[in-house]
């Protein structure tokens, strides 16, 4: 069955809460603007990036150009029941999808190549590089002492908490993003902590791993180390990286992202960090380290839209983790479903187990306990705005 058991609510629009309407007032506006302002883009792309940039948030939603682009026909038909509604009113997981590909054709990506957010991306890399380099000295001991469920859990939770570092939230010189570093810290603000389930399912080794990625930097390097181990210690054969067609969500990892996170470990001076990248660039050439790039997953379709060449894709697989906000989003439809609601009956769709690892930036959650968020606010431990900061994870296994 490709949908969920449940009915599923209508999606979050853009004038629904605090929260979407200020995505659309201010924080897409922003992330527009600085397209603008940290690239010489050709006067064609600064005339199309400035009309988009003036129709947010009560311009009406219009086609995409024509240009040249292998999801082009694909995205149409789906800008087709929006057109005329404006982005106050259009569903808010389609408003920043469709965006993001507006900029996209406005630099003409498929032919030029241009990546408007490559300036912040390679500012995340080497903001990070004492985290980076202690996180893989770290990983090199894992490796050495063989699959240990303790080590992988830690990893897990690195993984999970790289997902704070989101430019398309907090720009990558922001010093007010949050930071979880201390593993205290960590395990103080995980809402779910399926981590216990998931060791179990790979207590033997497995021979295939999906992990739908998200965002570049820290969080990349933490997918990285995570995959490298379950490789090195021959927890699992092959791991495939499900990555965006282009770039998108300021921070989102393509092809190219990985490529050169990986040529940036192996080119680096610390020799921790060269280990890793050597290990990873023969996974590469060796086939057992995947890249993917579907346009599936740029498009604004929910989770149980899968066409059927990545549904087959998903079910060879023994397990698949879905990184950050955006996919969750996507795995639940962008309803704002009721906290409590089984997260098994909504994504009961997929042919194979899906650990969700994602720290909470926008208002959809399930797979609460009862009385959870109460008690947590009885103790004064929930902020105002806990669903959105980035404070608060979740390590979820359906």
């Amino acid at each position: 069955m490709n949908a969920p058991k449940l009915p599923v609510p209508q999606p979050l629009r853009g004038q629904d809460t605090e929260f979407t309407r200020d995505t659309m007032n201010r924080r897409l506006p922003d992330i527009v603007q600085r397209v603008l302002e940290e690239n010489e883009l050709p006067e064609t792309a600064v005339t199309h990036i400035t009309t988009l940039l003036n129709e947010i948030p009560h311009g009406e939603i219009r086609p995409l150009p024509n240009h040249l682009a292998p999801d082009l026909a694909d995205w149409q038909a789906a800008i087709t029941p929006h057109l005329g509604q404006t982005y106050m009113e259009a569903p808010w997981f389609f408003n920043e999808t469709y965006i993001y590909r507006r900029i996209m054709a406005a630099v003409d990506h498929f032919r030029s190549g241009i990546d408007p957010f490559a300036r912040q991306k390679q500012q995340s890399l080497t903001s990070a590089v004492e985290q980076i380099r202690a996180l893989m000295e770290q990983l090199n001991e894992m490796i050495a002492e063989g699959w240990q469920a303790a080590n992988f859990h830690q990893l897990l939770l690195a993984a999970l908490w790289g997902n704070q570092a989101d430019m398309s939230m907090w720009a990558a010189d922001d010093t007010s993003k949050p930071n979880h570093a201390k593993s205290a810290e960590q395990l103080a603000h995980l809402l779910v902590d399926d981590a216990t389930a998931v060791t179990h399912l790979l207590e033997k080794p497995v021979n295939q791993i999906e992990f739908i990625l998200d965002n570049v930097g820290i969080e990349l390097i933490g997918d990285l180390c995570l995959a490298d181990y379950l490789l090195s210690v021959n927890q699992v054969a092959a791991v495939q990286f499900h990555v965006k067609l282009h770039p998108t969500f300021v921070s989102d990892a393509t092809v190219l992202d990985v490529e050169a996170t990986i040529a940036y470990l192996r080119q680096t001076d610390e020799p921790a960090m060269q280990e890793a990248g050597e290990r990873l660039t023969s996974y590469l050439v060796n086939g057992r380290l995947r890249l993917l790039n579907h346009s599936f997953w740029t498009s604004p379709h929910p989770l149980w839209h899968l066409p059927p060449e990545l549904h087959q894709e998903l079910g060879n697989s023994d397990l698949i983790i879905s990184k950050g906000d955006a996919n969750y989003r996507r795995a639940l439809g962008d309803a704002p479903w009721p906290h409590t609601t089984p997260i098994r009956n909504i994504v009961s769709y997929l042919p194979t187990p899906i650990l969700f690892l994602r720290t909470c930036k926008s208002e959809v959650l399930v797979g609460m306990a009862k009385n959870q968020l109460d008690q947590l606010k009885q103790l004064g431990r929930l902020e105002e705005d806990w669903l959105v900061n980035g404070r608060w994870g979740i390590i979820q296994l359906v």
